[in-house]
């Protein structure tokens, strides 16, 4: 069966786009959320204080805590640079954000980045790594380069297991990456206008890994720069044993999936261009 999906149309003809780091270039922030109503506002604040040109876009799974009403009181106070996308419920970080994609592509975005919404990725390492995508097809936000460091208050334990896990992901697909999960990227968007992203099917925390396995697929070129991950300081962290457990066992159905692409390389791009779209098989 046909899968049903929606497709932003792009065009294809050979186009100058601007530098990442040029002041014209449009840098769209696709930020997923679920109850950060005491994050989002001293985010978005932060993020506007840059030199750049950045704009918003929040996508809220009806938070409880009022997350989406906080934004739309935001959207007033800049108009013109923030937007949000009202789900009814908990629909996942995949369709959050290839949705995102999707509509700030549509609105003629040059870069996309994702971050988080509860301030461990500080808004200002946002400049380095849009100056490093000038030469890049993607860049990273790496906790584990030189100069990278996550929260001094987390536990020993838990730091093995986000190095552990990271270990893990670099093995089996053999990702040339020292933070493949990190949530923090930066994409170009002929990047993102090249790649099958209807290909991804992991909806949770794989997503991250997942994305960035079909962009090494493709050959496309990923540089890393480094950032301090801050745990959370309000709300309630959204990740669980469980929840790694089940990212273990998807990595494998990853590698199994993208094998043709693996193969083919940076050719299999021809087949994304031109278009971006998602959706799921009826």
């Amino acid at each position: 069966m046909r899968a049903n999906s929606h497709t932003v149309a792009a065009d294809d003809r050979i186009q100058a786009w601007p530098r990442a780091s040029d002041a014209a270039s449009r840098i769209s922030v696709v930020i997923p959320t679920y109850n950060e109503a005491a994050n989002i506002a001293g985010l978005l604040t932060a993020l506007f204080a840059l030199p750049l040109n950045i704009h918003v876009l929040v996508v809220d799974d009806n938070s409880p805590d009022g997350t989406g009403r906080v934004v739309d009181e935001l959207a007033a106070a800049y108009p013109g640079r923030v937007d949000v996308l009202h789900r009814p419920g908990k629909l996942g970080l995949r369709s959050a954000y290839l949705g995102g994609f999707q509509k700030v592509l549509k609105e003629g975005a040059n870069v996309v980045v994702q971050m988080d919404a509860d301030l461990s990725h500080h808004p200002s390492a946002l400049l380095d790594i849009i100056k490093r995508l000038d030469t890049a097809d993607v860049v990273f936000g790496s906790r584990y380069v030189a100069g990278g460091s996550v929260d001094d208050r987390w536990p020993l334990w838990r730091k093995a297991l986000s190095a552990f896990g990271n270990g893990y992901v670099r093995t089996i697909l053999g990702l040339p990456l020292h933070d493949a999960t990190t949530g923090y990227r930066a994409w170009r968007r002929e990047t993102l206008l090249q790649m099958p992203l209807e290909r991804i099917h992991s909806s949770g925390y794989v997503f991250l890994v997942e994305m960035a396995y079909l962009a090494d697929c493709l050959k496309f070129s990923i540089a890393e720069s480094p950032i301090y991950f801050a745990d959370r300081r309000w709300g309630k962290s959204k990740m669980s044993v469980r929840i790694q457990l089940e990212a273990a066992l998807r990595i494998w159905q990853v590698w199994w999936n993208y094998r043709d692409l693996r193969r083919a390389g940076r050719a299999a791009r021809l087949e994304a261009w031109g278009s971006i779209s998602h959706g799921t098989s009826s």
